[in-house]
């Protein structure tokens, strides 16, 4: 019911004392409260009436307003029995944060208002709470785990004609309905995954309206169906692991009851997350023994032993024991307050399924441990496949974060950092402890490197590269301006373009026809060059020694 229905029912004895232009605001629901702080319950869209108990002076109503406001309530009655006129502070207060406020007569009791409200609101809620429970029992019955996330869409798409998906949060589709089509382009999920993130880190009440082209979409958080939105105590605990239900609509301009359904339809939703989240403990618990085994030194029969029981549980039909990888990851937030461990947990369950699968858990045969701020996930290979160069395949680092790390850069909101290393593969129990060092060692590599989303492979642990992350900073800039100083100052001054040079010369591998064909100059202009850049440096060319401290200062500078 809207607010102008109660101020023209002439029984509740209600009287405008602010926000006349905000009476088509929706009512859903009332409650009476004089607690100074009742935001733990309310849900939003509610008529609060207060006989003013919390109000001790003037400054009180400043406070309470913004936390009604922040809550979302539709509108504020005070009682008059008790201090007769309402308080000019409250009046100001309401008026500053555009809350409707009312005056309640003292011949009315509270009790009379509330039977009204809910009486109305119900008759018009009726339909769709039936619709709501007629939808949770079709999908509760329609399999032995209801049918998945599919089935609710489908009823989205079907009842109300909206093309609905749902997205993790890095944004790999989970679900969607048949009404919808084929998927939503990897791109447009990836971009509605990073606006989401990016609105959940401001703090702002879903549904986000977010435009990707021509095409409005509303986006839902789906949220444990045992957690409210104020159950964790920072919003970073949760941000890199809640699904979203994504719609193809507006939603800004719905209807409260209409808004009321697709919440609904989330909670619905959740129910799935945490039957998914429920299957991975016994995955986590398998990760966490092999992982104890393998950092204690245990004997590599017992690790292998261990490993057997593992295998059929994320290979189920394997023929053969697997070969292995190890993933580990470390999320970092400023100020070191959210437990890390636990958010790279699920951030590595997410992102190593294979990412053009979709549904609620394909392939999701990944066992995942967390110890202190660190993850560690045991990724088996059901075979030893090998590339076109004769490496092995399997999980890649430059290509890990190669569709998350947009999604993952809005959520961590430019005060957390993501950095994981990935080892070779194994082929026994003998091979594991090695590997995770490898693994570890990587992701320091990673961690060494600028940005907020880094990832390190073995293949790079027998390169130059993993030195340089590692020599001090002191040293870095000692180093590269001894050498490349006197080129830089020369080039502001002449514009001769040495430092260029430099480089070309030595990717040219110091081939004088193929670096001037390239930098297009005669030979003798880049002898010229060269013999400049010997002459400011007091170095030699030619020399193999001297070619390799440019190389490593143009790579550290």
């Amino acid at each position: 019911m809207r607010l102008r229905a109660l101020l023209d029912t002439d029984a509740l004895g209600l009287r405008l004392l602010g926000g006349e232009d905000e009476l088509d605001r929706t009512v859903r629901g009332v409650m009476t409260t004089d607690l100074r702080d009742p935001s733990r319950y309310l849900s939003g869209g509610e008529l609060v009436l207060t006989g003013l108990a919390w109000r001790r002076d003037a400054d009180d109503s400043e406070p309470f307003v913004r936390i009604l406001v922040q809550a979302g309530v539709a509108a504020l009655a005070a009682g008059e029995a008790e201090l007769g006129d309402v308080p000019e502070d409250l009046v100001l207060a309401c008026a500053r944060h555009r809350l409707p406020l009312f005056a309640v007569h003292e011949s009315v009791a509270f009790a009379t208002i509330t039977e009204h409200v809910v009486r109305q609101v119900s008759g018009e809620r009726a339909g769709d709470l039936a619709a709501v429970v007629d939808r949770h029992r079709r999908m509760m019955t329609s399999g032995p785990a209801g049918g998945g996330p599919d089935v609710v869409l489908d009823l989205l798409g079907s009842d109300l004609d909206l093309r609905a998906w749902v997205l993790s949060p890095t944004g790999r589709l989970i679900a969607g309905s048949k009404e919808a089509g084929p998927g939503l382009p990897a791109e447009v999920c990836g971009r509605l995954a990073a606006q989401h993130l990016a609105a959940t880190r401001t703090g702002r009440r879903g549904p986000h309206r977010v435009t990707v082209g021509p095409t409005p979409y509303s986006l839902f958080p789906v949220r444990s169906s045992g957690r409210s939105p104020q159950a964790a105590r920072d919003v970073r605990e949760t941000v890199l692991s809640d699904w979203l239900l994504a719609v193809e609509a507006d939603a800004s301009d719905w209807a409260e009851e209409r808004l009321d359904l697709l919440q609904g339809v989330t909670q619905l939703i959740a129910v799935e997350r945490d039957r998914r989240d429920a299957a991975r403990t016994v995955r986590r618990r398998l990760a966490q023994e092999v992982l104890e085994l393998v950092q204690t030194g245990a004997a590599p029969a017992e690790i292998a032993a261990r490993l057997r029981v593992a295998a059929p549980v994320l290979l189920p039909g394997l023929g053969a024991a697997p070969h292995w990888q190890v993933v580990v990851a470390r999320v970092e937030w400023d100020g070191g307050d959210v437990d890390g461990g636990p958010v790279a947990q699920s951030l590595l369950e997410e992102i190593l399924v294979d990412p053009q699968a979709t549904g609620p858990e394909p392939s999701d045969r990944i066992a995942v441990a967390h110890t202190g701020d660190e993850a560690i996930a045991l990724v088996p290979l059901p075979a030893v496949a090998t590339e076109h160069d004769g490496t092995e395949a399997g999980i890649l680092a430059d290509t890990l974060l190669q569709t998350v790390r947009d999604p993952l850069t809005a959520g961590l909101d430019g005060d957390g950092r993501v950095t994981l290393g990935v080892s070779a593969a194994v082929h026994s129990a003998e091979g594991l402890r090695g590997a995770l060092e490898e693994a570890r060692h990587a992701r320091r590599v990673a961690a060494a490197r600028p940005g907020q989303v880094c990832a390190a492979g073995h293949q790079e642990l027998a390169s130059h590269v993993l030195l340089l992350p590692f020599v001090p900073d002191d040293v870095r800039r000692a180093f590269t301006a001894r050498l490349l100083d006197p080129l830089r100052d020369y080039d502001r001054r002449h514009r001769a373009e040495l430092i260029p040079t430099l480089e070309a010369f030595l990717d040219c591998d110091g081939s004088w026809t193929r670096c001037a064909t390239r930098l297009h100059l005669h030979v003798n202009t880049l002898r010229y060059r060269v013999g400049r850049i010997e002459q400011l440096t007091s170095r030699d060319l030619s020399r193999l020694e001297d070619k390799l401290d440019f190389f490593l200062a143009l790579r550290m500078s």
